[in-house]
């Protein structure tokens, strides 16, 4: 039976963690085999032009005796029109890019299965000459490249990144539950100053991450492109960042309420602020201490530096490609 020689180029990390399931990816109707390989290689560092992306992955597949290639990355795809692709093809030269989060996060591994056999089938077919692009709706496809490109970050693997700052904030929250003070404050607070309290909280940490840690990305040029990914690169890193500490926060409150019913009594605490509270109060108690410590803990998390929290950004991530490659060829 006839086979093609298929090459599958992906970025380093979760890309080729996918790429890898694919090994055994068959065409449909099985007439003609795949005889697929599959590569690590960050071909999409530093090139913010897509063309440059596939002459990298038509390279490889000269070098390596291809038929066709495919390459996976995790970076988002731009048509020069303002707009995102899921995937670009140039059958001519059997080539395809496929952006991963542009297929929204939720069952990649599927998704990407039937996306690379449908680029490779289309490439193996004679005849098929013309570029083909898969662009994303202009609105819905933003979000839906968006949250692809959050849920790639894996923003709970960001908990372990603020292990000390979650350490310190449990710490505070333990001190502050059974401080009379901090009664008063809590039987004395509204639901909404409450609500704000721990909005503010919650974005005053993030914002201490994103400072602390540099992970604000600024455009290289004023190109519209260069715009266009900062603010997607920043949206995912701020989102991410969110995500974790809301994680942080929810776990922090939970602990805290737990700590609250078993040391505290509702009525010792009424009869020292002079107020009839229940149990519904230590609630409320929970609430406005998890609030406060996450403000006291989050600050301190700066003295730590963690590679979870760097993932959060898509900009040093691709730092960290560009490093990498730079390490290959010196040894080169």
């Amino acid at each position: 039976m006839e086979s093609v020689r298929v090459g599958l180029v992906a970025d380093p990390a979760a890309p080729t963690e996918i790429a890898q399931g694919m090994a055994d990816l068959s065409p449909p109707g099985g007439h003609v085999a795949w005889d697929i390989t599959v590569v690590s290689e960050p071909f999409t560092t530093g090139s913010d032009d897509l063309r440059t992306a596939m002459d990298r992955l038509r390279d490889q597949a000269r070098d390596r005796d291809w038929d066709l290639v495919v390459g996976l990355t995790e970076l988002p795809l731009h048509d020069g029109d303002g707009g995102h692709l899921l995937a670009d093809t140039d059958p001519d030269r059997r080539t395809a890019v496929l952006s991963l989060p542009a297929l929204g996060g939720l069952r990649v591994h599927a998704q990407a299965r039937r996306a690379v056999r449908t680029l490779v089938s289309t490439m193996a077919e004679p005849g098929e000459q013309d570029e083909q692009r898969v662009v994303l709706p202009r609105v819905r496809g933003r979000w839906r490249l968006l949250v692809g490109m959050v849920l790639a970050n894996r923003p709970w693997l960001l908990v372990p990144g603020l292990k000390s700052a979650l350490v310190a904030a449990l710490a505070t929250g333990a001190v502050a539950t059974i401080n009379s003070t901090v009664w008063v404050l809590a039987d004395s607070m509204s639901w909404w100053r409450l609500v704000i309290a721990s909005l503010a909280s919650v974005t005053l940490v993030v914002a201490w991450l994103v400072i602390d840690g540099g992970l604000w990305d600024r455009p290289e040029d004023d190109s519209p492109e260069a715009r266009e990914r900062s603010r997607l690169y920043n949206a995912s890193t701020v989102l991410t960042l969110l995500t974790g500490v809301v994680i942080c926060y929810v776990a922090l409150y939970l602990v805290n309420l737990a700590w609250a019913f078993f040391v505290l009594s509702p009525d010792v605490m009424g009869g020292y602020i002079g107020a009839s509270l229940g149990y519904g109060d230590l609630v409320v108690l929970a609430w406005f201490v998890a609030s406060a410590a996450t403000v006291g803990g989050g600050l301190g998390s700066g003295l730590e530096s963690d590679e979870a929290i760097r993932a959060a950004a898509y900009s040093k991530r691709e730092e960290d490609r560009r490093e990498r490659l730079a390490r290959d060829r010196q040894r080169t």
